[in-house]
């Protein structure tokens, strides 16, 4: 994820928490705003003190990039995204990331839908 796509300044997390639609599981949180002055999406992440010291909190939002990389081609753009880890996810490693982070952009509807067509 380049870093002109990431969501940096508190007005901007304030503006998709306000006006934004979420979706949760038990892992993760998602804030999904629309954003038709891009084609492409924008992600910030939040990682709570509550999850642990400054190197888990790293870990996680280092791991959750690395997802959001791998799985950039199916993420729908022209969006704002705003993903927030919830205290399991401390206790995870990159593949139940993976899954739990497809899963709940799933039930948000911002995946975009597989050709089952060959």
């Amino acid at each position: 994820m380049k870093k002109a796509y990431r969501i940096k300044k508190n007005h901007e997390f304030s503006r998709i928490f306000e006006k934004g639609r979420s979706s949760a599981n038990r892992q993760f949180v998602i804030y999904v705003m629309e954003n038709n002055r891009n084609d492409y999406y924008r992600t910030g992440l939040t990682v709570s003190r509550k999850m642990g010291n400054a190197v888990t909190r790293n870990r996680i939002k280092r791991l959750l990039r690395e997802v959001l990389r791998d799985i950039d081609s199916q993420i729908e753009g022209g969006r704002d995204y705003i993903i927030i880890a919830r205290k399991p996810v401390a206790d995870m490693n990159y593949a139940q990331i993976k899954k739990s982070l497809k899963h709940v952009m799933n039930v948000a509807g911002v995946l975009r839908k597989r050709d089952n067509h060959k």
